[in-house]
């Protein structure tokens, strides 16, 4: 029973329209087919008899899908085949109750003359048409919004799952990378390895924290950004410059990101003090990393497997993609500034 009345609760406004529905029909039959204009024209015992009618319908169309129709897909044929088996048991349930009430109240030569068997018939027919078709038309919206749901979740998953392969190719990519170059300080200077390995430690604590995110805080990704750029600086001084302007920094961005950029334009360019990289990163409507190219020898004119693996996750978190601009002297990223958090 308490299971009956959850039911009944979750499709009450169904059930509602269902009732309008049947009142507004029964007006329409008293006064416009019956011209029948009093007060009783009004009076809403013909709807309810209609909303226990089609609830008794709503039964036998749920018996038979469920008999006929166990998958969550359904085919037209297997539609028509249950609308019409339950159309023809709701006939015949409401002629057999009408024949018995009939009898109990001696009133079969009135209620079941040829005339009035006819009339009651189609009219019993029409309402199984109309009020069958309402349920099934209902019926397979919520299996339809329940699979959707079901697909939503589904790819929010294989995103979530995807995004997170994608993190634990970068988070070793920068591991690997800052200890090159501890390597090399070890061999050129060790006072300045050792302030690299201290810093280095700091700011892999941000890595560690933000492997577990799908997004981060704009201002705390440019806090990592300067961060890692003075480890940069511990190698090649002033040969590379960082400058970051902005008007707003409100929004999220993937975790890294910054610091990728940065990182693919130290690696890409031959900087020196006398001609340095100008690595400059402005936040306006998006966020854009530029510097002026001086390409290393051995550097590949294309975009590494980093700025890949970080445009394919922006194009699993954010509508608007990772636009790059490269040319002879100058090389851009744009970056889409995400405002929702939980994409």
């Amino acid at each position: 029973m308490k299971n009956f009345t959850q039911k009944i609760y979750q499709n009450r406004f169904f059930l509602l329209f269902i009732l309008l529905f049947a009142y507004v029909q029964s007006i329409y039959i008293r006064v416009i087919v019956r011209k029948q204009i009093n007060a009783y024209a009004f009076t809403p015992d013909a709807a309810l008899a209609s909303l226990i009618g089609s609830g008794v319908l709503f039964l036998i169309l749920l018996f038979f899908i469920k008999k006929w129709n166990k998958s969550e897909t359904f085919s037209f044929q297997v539609l028509l085949k249950i609308f019409g088996a339950s159309l023809f048991v709701y006939l015949l349930a409401t002629n057999t109750l009408g024949l018995l009430i009939a009898v109990l109240f001696d009133n079969i030569e009135r209620n079941f003359n040829q005339q009035t068997f006819i009339l009651s018939l189609f009219s019993n027919f029409l309402d199984g048409l109309i009020y069958g078709g309402f349920f099934l038309a209902y019926y397979y919206f919520l299996i339809n919004k329940k699979q959707q749901k079901k697909i939503a979740m589904y790819n929010k998953a294989m995103t979530e799952s995807k995004i997170n392969q994608l993190k634990t190719q970068l988070n070793p990519h920068f591991l690997f990378n800052n200890l090159n170059v501890l390597d090399q300080l070890i061999e050129e200077d060790k006072e300045k390895a050792s302030d690299f390995l201290n810093e280095f430690a700091e700011i892999y604590r941000y890595v560690l924290q933000s492997t577990d995110k799908e997004l981060v805080r704009i201002e705390d990704e440019i806090d990592f950004a300067q961060q890692y750029f003075k480890l940069i600086q511990h190698k090649y001084n002033n040969a590379y410059r960082l400058q970051i302007e902005y008007k707003s920094i409100k929004g999220f961005i993937i975790p890294m990101t910054l610091q990728l950029l940065v990182e693919n334009a130290v690696k890409h360019n031959l900087g020196t003090e006398e001609n340095p990289v100008c690595i400059q990163i402005k936040i306006d409507e998006n966020i854009a990393v530029s510097n002026n190219a001086n390409l290393k020898r051995n550097s590949k004119t294309v975009s590494g497997r980093a700025l890949k693996n970080l445009k394919e996750q922006y194009s699993l978190l954010s509508e608007k993609p990772i636009q790059i601009h490269q040319m002879e002297n100058y090389f851009s990223v744009e970056v889409p500034i995400i405002h929702n958090q939980n994409v």
